[in-house]
């Protein structure tokens, strides 16, 4: 399970939001994250909010759609004393978990519970994760039908021994049937990859770049494995039994990533993220990068909303109990101060492929930053912050040079 909750004012019973939430709400977007937090397995790199079956004593998989409808409601009178109506969703995004072990009735269900309360503006991005053996043609089918418009599914690797490794239970040939069913029914397809498991070679990451490839979807995503502290991974590594992730050779595959999408017609757009054209790009993760407003649904689930932050509880029982007395499910919030919302706009907007402005940045920190090949030479003439393939291996570092320096 995840780690603990941030710190944070206690939120009020009925969920009222802080005064100010209002201001500039015309010119932000609002989405919707729905987190569902059930998994047959627990894999053992996970850090998620999420349960097995034998976690979940007193709650009911089949009854979970029921909780997220009473948030549903009770998100409409929050937003509305708030005086934040009528913002259609740019975007939903079913995570978790798995949502999929859910029918596809209670995604649908959902969906048309926040259309009902939100709407939904044409052409919206509409998102479900999904492991490739919970998928059928009849199951995405359904979700096409309803407006579904994007699955993202969690291949990971092509390999068995690192799947094995990373405790997933699909098997590699699974994901090649769920793509060509998502893609029947009209709908737009992106995979997911970890790199640098323990044991993992360059070459066995090639391989796994080459079967996603060859997939032909618009959308790549590729992420260096995290170790988190308290997983069955960790423990691990910790023991011996597994070698530790080499950061040498997390910084080769990346680069190969990067060399390989790049030759298969895929452009980088955000440093783990790659896309066949804009129109292929995760509306949803951007919005999250640009720092729009979201509500998340679901124990665990984080919301941001003019500025305030969040979050509920995180176990399912307590969701439920806390809706089923009329109550917010929300643990806390907190609003970032000026420092801490601008480290936040360096963090996540450097990361993009358009860069952020170099407005504020000192000139000597862009002229070293350029000297070091981090950042691109020309894009910075011009008045912008944009990474070089070094500086997107190195993003991290760049963020603290550009905040402190």
């Amino acid at each position: 399970m995840a780690g603990p909750l941030p710190e944070g004012n206690p939120m009020p019973t009925d969920g009222t939001l802080p005064d100010g939430v209002s201001v500039g709400a015309d010119l932000r977007s609002m989405s919707a994250y729905v987190h569902v937090p059930f998994c047959r397995v627990r894999c053992g790199y996970c850090d998620f909010n999420t349960y097995t079956a034998t976690e979940l004593s007193g709650v009911s998989q089949a009854t979970y759609v029921d909780e997220l409808e009473k948030e549903i409601i009770l998100s409409g009178r929050v937003l509305e004393r708030a005086g934040i109506t009528g913002r259609p969703l740019s975007s939903v995004f079913f995570g978790g978990g798995t949502p999929t072990l859910l029918p596809a009735t209670d995604l649908v269900r959902a969906l048309e519970s926040l259309r009902e309360l939100h709407g939904v503006v044409p052409g919206a991005e509409i998102t479900t994760e999904a492991n490739p053996d919970t998928l059928t043609y009849e199951y995405v089918e359904e979700l096409a039908r309803a407006g579904f418009t994007r699955i993202s599914i969690g291949m990971q690797s092509a390999v068995p021994t690192v799947l094995a490794t990373l405790d997933r239970t699909h098997n590699p040939q699974s994901v090649a049937p769920a793509v060509e069913a998502a893609r029947a029914v009209g709908l737009q397809v992106s995979v997911d990859l970890i790199y640098g498991t323990p044991g993992e070679t360059l070459s066995q990451w090639r391989e796994s770049l080459e079967s996603a490839i060859a997939l032909d979807t618009g959308h790549i995503s590729a992420y260096a494995l995290i170790v988190e502290d308290g997983t069955a991974l960790e423990r691990r590594i910790r023991r011996g039994e597994l070698p530790a992730p080499d950061d040498d050779l997390e910084a080769d595959m990346y680069e190969l990533a990067d060399q390989l999408l790049g030759a298969a017609g895929f452009e980088w757009y955000e440093v783990s993220n790659w896309a066949k054209s804009p129109t292929e790009r995760s509306v949803h993760n951007l919005m999250y990068w640009q720092g729009q407003d979201w509500w998340g649904y679901g124990p665990g689930a984080h919301s941001h909303i003019g500025g305030t932050r969040f979050w509920n509880v995180k176990h399912p029982a307590a969701y439920a109990q806390q809706l089923a007395l009329n109550n917010s499910p929300s643990a806390g919030w907190e609003q970032p101060d000026h420092d801490a919302r601008e480290l936040e706009r360096i963090l996540l907007g450097s990361r993009l492929r358009e860069g952020i402005s170099t407005d504020g940045i000192h000139p000597e920190t862009l002229v070293r930053l350029s000297g070091d090949g981090l950042i691109d030479s020309d894009a910075a003439s011009r008045g912008l912050l944009i990474l070089t393939l070094t500086g997107r291996l190195r993003a991290d570092d760049v963020v603290r040079r550009v905040a402190f320096e």
